[in-house]
């Protein structure tokens, strides 16, 4: 299965309805976060998001979740550059 890339957040809402697997999760991870980026968000913004306490992660997790996160940040293209590349 090839899940696109989520640009909203009723589009990452609807991925919950859909089974998780890797390619899920890498989804779910991308449209974070170009959401954010769309959203003027720094990674660190984002990465303090994923780091904030909550009730489904523990704190290693979390760490761990945002490490993830600042590396697909870091190699991920921005849609704009995406957008600005010519199709042939």
């Amino acid at each position: 299965m090839n899940y696109p890339i989520p640009v909203s957040p009723q589009e990452m809402t609807a991925l919950r309805q859909k089974p998780v697997n890797e390619e899920l999760v890498a989804a779910a991870i991308a449209g974070v976060i170009q959401i954010a980026r769309s959203q003027g968000q720094s990674l660190d913004e984002l990465t303090a998001e994923v780091l904030a306490d909550d009730s489904v992660l523990d704190q290693a997790q979390r760490r761990w979740l945002s490490d993830i996160v600042a590396q697909a940040w870091n190699i991920m293209p921005s849609i704009e550059a995406v957008e600005s590349i010519p199709v042939s």
